[in-house]
């Protein structure tokens, strides 16, 4: 057999190999995609093209607000998971105290608790007539949290959430960072605050960057927690929408207009999360 004959063999022989990967694509990620975004220009009554579905979510001011609301909650808790999440994985990476490592695994635990699970047991927390309610009781007093039925406990549920992710994906890109060059930035006479600004910082960034997008991504979709925290009021998120219109109202048209809106915000993090792999890339030339 030719040289030529073996390096066709070898082409159709790895193509082959890939085949079921390639296949299995199609069919689970590929075709949903195509399926949704074809099924959203469709006329519920009709069967036609239309772009009513698309306008119906922004001219309904109902649902308008959905799409708002969520981009602020979701943004609120990026900025405060990563803030929070940027700072304990700097306790972790330089600090040598003795409860480090129970702090190290520690804030571990929510990822290893079921979402339904840990809801409802931060609700028997922060309801009204919950723990903390109950514990100020024997003092007197009556402290309402208040964190039921708006906002503020989808935040707080979602930073809770959040944190131990966000600050994992950091903590494994300050773990890179030699302690040899800290430690010669100090001989130089480097403060710390110089070291932060000049080295740690620039060093980590684009792991926080990642964190956050991933973060947000997470976020924009999310249904157990505003729907067991927030329940049938409005604006809601845009995960109970979704719901709504698939499950209530059987809008397939709408819900998968719905699913290609999410999917673009979606993509804007995702913009993110590859511009920052391509200028490490770039950094690395």
């Amino acid at each position: 057999m030719g040289k030529g004959k073996q390096q066709i063999l070898r082409k159709l022989l790895a193509y082959a190999m890939i085949l079921p990967a390639f296949l299995l694509v199609v069919l689970i990620v590929a075709y949903p995609i195509f399926n949704s975004i074809a099924r959203s220009f469709r006329d519920r009554a009709g069967g036609g093209f239309t772009v009513k579905n698309y306008t119906y979510f922004f001219s309904n001011s109902l649902e308008f607000n959905s799409i708002i609301y969520t981009l602020g909650v979701v943004i609120i808790t990026v900025i405060l998971a990563i803030i929070a999440a940027y700072l304990l994985a700097l306790y972790l990476r330089f600090t040598r105290s003795k409860i480090r490592k129970f702090v190290g695994i520690l804030y571990l635990i929510p990822r290893f608790i079921p979402g339904l699970v840990a809801i409802y047991a931060m609700i028997v927390v922060i309801r009204d007539s919950g723990l903390l309610n109950r514990f100020s009781r024997l003092f007197g007093g009556n402290f309402i949290p208040g964190f039921m039925f708006n906002t503020k406990g989808i935040v707080l549920m979602n930073i809770w959430f959040n944190i131990p992710f966000a600050a994992l994906i950091i903590s494994s890109g300050l773990s890179g960072i030699p302690d040899s060059i800290i430690e010669a930035a100090q001989d130089a006479g480097a403060s710390r605050r110089k070291i932060f600004t000049a080295m740690i910082l620039p060093l980590s960034i684009k792991d926080v960057f990642i964190s956050a997008t991933f973060v947000f991504m997470g976020n924009v979709g999310s249904f157990t927690t505003p729907f067991l925290i927030l329940g049938a009021t409005n604006p809601t998120m845009l995960g109970i929408s979704l719901f709504r219109h698939f499950n209530t109202y059987m809008d397939y048209e709408k819900t998968a207009a719905l699913s290609v809106i999410m999917f673009l915000i979606c993509s804007v993090s995702a913009v993110v999360y590859i511009y920052t792999n391509l200028q490490e890339k770039e950094w690395e030339k």
